[in-house]
C-alpha cells in the first residue's frame, strides 16, 4: 500500500487514502508521520482485497516526512 493522498493532518498525526500496487484498491488509514512509520508500517500494510503488501512485492521506497526526524512540532 502507498499513499495516495493524505486527507487531513495535524502535526504529525494524519489520515490518508493508500492505494495497493497489486490490485489498485483504495483504503483509508490513520497514521503517524515519522521515520518508523514510514520504513515499517507502510510496507507491512496488507492490502483487505489481494492480501500483499509492500513487502511481498519487493517495494522498497523511501517517503519523506513532513518534519525532520527529532523536530519538536
Amino acid at each position: 500500500m502507498r499513499i495516495k493522498e493524505i486527507i487531513w493532518q495535524s502535526r504529525r498525526d494524519f489520515s490518508a487514502n493508500f492505494e495497493c500496487e497489486n490490485c489498485g484498491n483504495t483504503e483509508t488509514f490513520k497514521g503517524y508521520d515519522d521515520r518508523f512509520f514510514h520504513d515499517n508500517v507502510v510496507p507491512a500494510l496488507k492490502c483487505i482485497k489481494c492480501g500483499k503488501s509492500r513487502k511481498d512485492l519487493g517495494i522498497e521506497e523511501y517517503i519523506e516526512t513532513q518534519y525532520p526526524e527529532g523536530f519538536q512540532v
